[in-house]
């Protein structure tokens, strides 16, 4: 049947030289033997090698099929075996793991950056003389911590004298115009002067009161305080010594002069300033200047010192491309920090997700990516995290973490070499 229906169709191939358009198995039977196995069996041959080659084509096809079947099935168990360790507990021993709970964070280290501390312009003077003269003593030097009102120079001021001396010719006119205010003042209550003489001993008196005033407030400008004015009001001596006192509670940053030496009115003789207040000058590359913003903490390396940032520069310095960030410092004890003195700083933003604090160990890096090792029933799970920041010996994390999860914090170099199949559990 098979012999019958190959040479059947290759009768019927185009171009046959035995195509008759009959039936050929009729034709085939009344010839001789030795003629149809010259004529015809060649042609069957080829046909039946032919259709032999397609059904082991057919054959291969199918197995093919079948063994990317079960290669798609090796796969996906490959997969799932890849995101877990099979470990007994005894040699999760034998191996120095150790587990540890999840730390929640809610501050996220965003930026390492250096800073400079610097004095608030509010909290720095330079204290001058306000006259010209010779200095006779000077009573601190750089560092010494000094209380407002102090005296901290001494000068000898021959122009002081001669304040003192306007002051009081003032100061006496101021009362001889008082005596006129007050006799012309009676005689006007009893009809005995015009109005027009009252007003002009007013304005005498006023004017006199005016003088008197200014020439005091000059006194109390070179750094005579009230209770000296008064006194020298009182007495009329005169003193060419001038003390030049302290404006404020402070420290002595700077010396300007040296005692002997003549000085020029308002020539610097201290630098002084308050450091109960200290700011953070903070250099941010300016391509990381949109993950900062206004508020967030900063925190001084190797110190307890922190700081909130109040301002953000609008410029680019040229020579670093950073731009300029303030902070104000917070903490009360800021014995550590001395202006003009460089250190690193960390910057701290509120976490709006989910975030952990892990050990550096408990981290296992593969191919770029971070992962670490989840604690369950057969061993642990490899989970993938991101690391959004990092504090020393810690980083921050974040993933599909709830926060119950039990991780390997020590041995994470071990579990990783047994993941990647470098090690073995037995």
């Amino acid at each position: 049947m098979s012999l019958f229906f190959v040479n059947w169709a290759g009768a019927r191939e185009p171009g046959n030289k035995h195509d008759c358009g009959g039936d050929f198995s009729r034709q085939v039977s009344n010839q001789p033997t030795d003629q149809w196995a010259t004529e015809v069996a060649p042609t069957s041959a080829v046909i039946l090698f032919n259709l032999l080659n397609l059904m082991e084509v057919a054959r291969n096809v199918g197995m093919l099929l079948q063994s990317l079947l079960l290669l798609s099935v090796f796969s996906l168990n490959v997969e799932a075996a890849e995101n877990s360790i099979q470990i007994s507990q005894e040699n999760i021993a034998n191996l120095g793991v150790t587990l540890s709970k999840l730390e929640p964070v809610t501050q996220i280290p965003v930026l390492s950056a250096p800073a400079k501390v610097v004095i608030p312009p509010t909290q720095e003077y330079i204290v001058s003389a306000s006259q010209a003269g010779v200095i006779d003593k000077l009573n601190v030097a750089i560092g010494d911590k000094v209380v407002k009102g102090q005296v901290l120079a001494q000068l000898n001021s021959p122009d002081l004298l001669t304040l003192q001396r306007e002051y009081l010719k003032a100061d006496t006119a101021q009362h001889t115009a008082l005596i006129n205010f007050n006799r012309d003042r009676k005689l006007l209550d009893e009809g005995v002067i015009a109005e027009r003489r009252w007003q002009e001993t007013s304005s005498q008196y006023n004017s006199a009161v005016s003088e008197a005033d200014e020439q005091r407030q000059l006194l109390e400008i070179t750094g005579m305080t009230a209770g000296e004015v008064g006194q020298l009001a009182k007495t009329h001596r005169l003193t060419r010594q001038l003390n030049v006192r302290a404006p404020i509670a402070a420290v002595v940053m700077e010396r300007a002069a040296v005692a002997g030496t003549h000085i020029d009115m308002m020539a610097p003789l201290y630098r002084i300033a308050n450091l109960d207040e200290l700011w953070l000058e903070i250099n941010i590359p300016q391509e990381r200047m949109s993950s900062i913003k206004i508020g967030d903490r900063v925190v001084v390396e190797n110190s307890e010192v922190s700081a909130k940032i109040t301002l953000l520069g609008q410029s680019v310095n040229p020579e670093n491309q950073t731009v300029l960030a303030r902070a104000v410092v917070e903490t009360k004890n800021i014995e550590s920090l001395r202006p003009g003195q460089r250190l690193n700083t960390r910057i701290i933003q509120a976490s709006d997700k989910a975030a952990f604090k892990i050990p550096n160990t408990a981290i296992a890096q593969n191919e770029g990516k971070a992962y670490i090792f989840i604690r369950n029933p057969q061993g642990f799970s490899v989970m993938p995290v991101t690391v959004v920041g990092k504090q020393g010996d810690e980083s921050i994390i974040s993933g599909e973490l709830t926060g119950n999860e039990e991780i390997a914090v020590k041995g994470a170099v071990a579990l990783k070499a047994n993941w990647l199949g470098l090690g073995s559990d037995e």
